[in-house]
């Protein structure tokens, strides 16, 4: 197929170029009705923010030029169908798990995954099975299950109607995904995975295998977060005969708007020709751009930048007795903004572009280098004991939560209570603590740990406790 071919994207200019009168929604009447201060800003998009109008297709029964596109995606991607998704890998997550399984239903799923996979779980009434991951001493984070941990769990659980696995990791670190799925098409268990890191795989080498290519049977990819697609734009791709498309179809067009955004959508079909499009030389000087900018973080002396499977992402961990909230904070007084800051680390995202400026990067680091002072309430707490069995379940199922009263506890004193509500560090989004899980004390010190270090929290209210079940 063409990979040139903007068929969407297409379609949108030549419909506003027709200059049309608007009797239907959007209120902004294709930018005329709108408001002057913003108006520069938004005067290029309005005109393509349409609705299901005659020729513009319909995103949850696509007959036109949106299944089109979805066929250039899928044919790009190799993937048997691909669905465009406006809700983010949000939404795709949540269709993924509501298809794999029934209220009740086993599924396999990686214990540090992102929140959305958990509340699929709650949503689904399915019965988890938690896989751990393990601890990587060298990179001072939690990876990925070991294949040991995904072949006992199997054999536990045969009928399992699932494999929930996250890969690769937010900070672009990737592992034996393959062996993994291999093990589970043995026991026709079909493989979902949250690749919402993984959309510029498709690239080839350098970069890892998708997860798609190595056989998985649903792959979400967040298009908008390496490739040059809007926010909220994503692909959700299905290559299986263990999993339903129209089951698949079915949850997506009750997971997303019935009014999805048209500039959303037409920003994946040019994401696409982006990637395919991109030449031989000019990924070669993307790549150089990134291991430059590498060279240049490897001058700060108050870190050191780990490995990444991945060449876009650089992440820089922090000495002991340093936050990288702190250090983000610097970055971000000369107008330089991380994509996430933890205790113990921060995270840059070097684009599919090269960059330029160079010595002013060197500047600000030279100078963090001479001016920057440790702080004093910077303490690294131990986090390799965090998830102490390998496999686990929730302690109570989502059914039986529905039916029990809360409480609210101080975060000290809930040890071996049950957690009515998750509370998740976010950036990067996976919960520390799960709904219906009994709270441990390697919890509970890791929570207090990340607020006295300025870590955004996703929970209201936690000064006050969390809640628990009576």
């Amino acid at each position: 197929m063409n990979q040139q071919r903007l068929p969407l994207f297409q379609k949108l200019m030549d419909f506003s170029k027709q200059n049309p009168a608007s009797f239907h929604v959007p209120g902004h009447k294709n930018g005329e009705v709108f408001l002057d201060l913003a108006r520069d800003y938004y005067d290029t998009i309005l005109p393509i923010d349409v609705t299901e109008l005659t020729d513009l297709d319909d995103l949850h029964a696509p007959e036109g030029v949106i299944a089109e596109a979805e066929e250039l995606a899928a044919d790009y991607f190799g993937a048997d169908h691909t669905f465009f998704l406006v809700g983010g890998s949000t939404a795709g997550n949540l269709a993924m798990v509501l298809t794999a399984c029934n209220p009740e239903d086993k599924l396999i799923v990686q214990r540090n995954s992102h929140k959305s996979i958990m509340n699929g779980l709650e949503l689904s009434g399915a019965k988890p099975i938690f896989i751990s991951p393990e601890y990587d001493e060298v990179v001072h984070q939690y990876t990925s299950p070991s294949v040991e941990t995904v072949r006992q769990a199997i054999k536990r659980n045969p009928d399992a109607k699932g494999l929930v696995l996250t890969y690769p990791d937010y900070f672009g670190n990737t592992y034996d995904i393959k062996q993994m799925i291999d093990l589970a098409h043995e026991h026709r268990i079909p493989v979902f995975v949250d690749e919402a890191h993984g959309v510029h795989f498709s690239l080839g080498k350098p970069f890892p295998q998708s997860a798609l290519a190595l056989g998985a049977d649903v792959v979400v990819q967040s298009a908008h977060k390496m490739a040059p697609a809007m926010t909220m734009a994503s692909y959700l791709h299905i290559q299986s005969n263990l999993v339903s498309k129209d089951r698949i179809a079915h949850y997506l067009q009750m997971i997303q708007s019935s009014s999805p955004s048209y500039p959303l959508m037409a920003s994946l079909d040019i994401a696409r020709a982006y990637l395919a499009g991109l030449s031989k030389g000019k990924l070669d000087a993307i790549l150089k751009s990134a291991k430059k900018l590498q060279r240049v973080y490897q001058q700060g002396k108050h870190w050191e930048v780990i490995k990444s499977n991945d060449p876009m992402k650089i992440t820089l961990h922090v000495n002991e007795g340093m936050s990288g909230f702190d250090i983000a904070k610097v970055f971000e007084e000369h107008a330089i903004y991380p994509e996430l800051a933890t205790d113990k680390h921060v995270l840059f995202i070097h684009g599919l572009n090269e960059l330029q400026d160079f010595p002013t990067m060197e500047k600000i680091i030279k100078t963090f280098n001479e001016e920057y002072k440790y702080g004093t309430n910077h303490a690294t707490i131990e986090i390799s004991d965090l998830f102490q069995e390998p496999i686990q379940e929730l302690a109570v199922s989502y059914h039986r939560m529905i039916q029990l009263t809360k409480k609210k506890v101080p975060l000290g004193e809930t040890r071996d209570l049950i957690a009515a509500e998750a509370v998740i560090p976010y950036p990067p989004g996976i919960p520390v603590i799960l709904k219906g899980e009994r709270i441990t004390e390697e919890q509970i010190r890791l929570i207090q740990h990340l607020i006295q270090q300025g870590a955004k929290i996703q929970h209201r209210d936690i000064h006050q406790g969390i809640q628990v079940f009576e």
